[in-house]
């Protein structure tokens, strides 16, 4: 008889009551800030993650999940009797943590010589509930007796369809990430100019800049729109963190494509750490990219 476990990490940014009501194991990336080491999902909230970066005298920094916690999981997995692992990890350009997956997929090997498990990694080639959504729906399809490979598949191709159009307010952790330029985020902070960000497969683009906090949502709206052939028809999600700009980004996003988002969720603290405190986002479903090449 087949038994199935759903692992994903932190990043996923998937509300606890999802995590709980799908079965979903979720491995916790460490976060430091101004010295001191943190986890993510248990050490604070991601509205107390953010009061926590406006006072930090630095910028956050996170570590990826190691081969060993990998190894030490898929142990625990073996020894429990489970058949089968689908592992939807964060995306494999912008972390080690995916390929450390794949490495701690061979090290099972030693670990428990002859085992019989099967393990699906998932590289999501993205963050947030931006693949997290598609997590929690891939569990309910295995709960109700779905073939993980054809799980896996239909993530994949949906993995290759996601993208992000993310405006941020403040523009310290995107220097310090690399997601913008010194020299943009230089003048954004003087000008007040807001860069309008597209990121696809770990890739971040300024598409536009705008001035002022007003010109935003439209701007993303209008990118989004410049994506999609039909928005009546396109399934989205918004995200942000606590910064007021987020109701507005919700009610003309309703209006200029006609429907509302399937979902809305906060952004995580690994997200955050490089967007910074004070972000939106909407994300939704584009072309397929195809296949990646790692």
């Amino acid at each position: 008889m087949s038994k199935i476990a759903i692992l994903t990490d932190s990043s996923c940014d998937i509300p606890v009551e999802l995590e709980q009501k799908y079965g979903i194991d979720i491995l916790c990336f460490p976060i430091t800030l101004d010295g001191v080491s943190y986890t993510e999902r248990k050490d604070f909230t991601p509205e107390e993650f953010y009061d926590m970066m406006r006072q930090a005298k630095g910028v956050p920094t996170t570590a990826a999940i190691t081969s060993l916690r990998f190894v030490e999981k898929f142990c625990e997995y073996v020894d429990e009797g489970y058949t089968e692992v689908l592992a939807v990890l964060i995306n494999g350009t912008g972390s080690a943590t995916y390929n450390n997956a794949v490495m701690a997929a061979e090290q099972l090997r030693e670990e428990r010589p002859g085992h019989k498990m099967k393990i699906h990694l998932v590289d999501a080639r993205t963050y947030s509930m931006v693949f997290g959504w598609y997590v929690c729906e891939a569990a309910r399809k295995i709960r109700n007796g779905a073939e993980v490979g054809h799980v896996k598949a239909e993530l994949e191709k949906q993995m290759a369809c996601n993208e992000i159009c993310l405006a941020a307010f403040s523009l310290k952790q995107m220097k310090k990430s690399g997601r913008i330029s010194a020299a943009a985020a230089f003048a954004g902070e003087l000008l007040g100019l807001r860069p309008i960000i597209s990121l696809n497969d770990g890739v971040s683009v300024v598409q536009s800049k705008v001035r002022g906090d007003a010109s935003v949502v439209p701007a993303m709206i209008k990118y989004v729109t410049s994506r999609v052939e039909d928005v009546k028809e396109m399934e989205y999600q918004i995200g942000y963190t606590d910064h007021p700009m987020k109701d507005e980004l919700i009610k003309q996003c309703k209006k200029a494509f006609g429907h509302p988002p399937v979902n809305t969720f906060l952004l995580g603290s690994v997200v955050s750490a490089n967007t910074g405190p004070d972000a939106i986002a909407i994300a939704f479903s584009g072309s397929d990219r195809g296949p990646r090449n790692l």
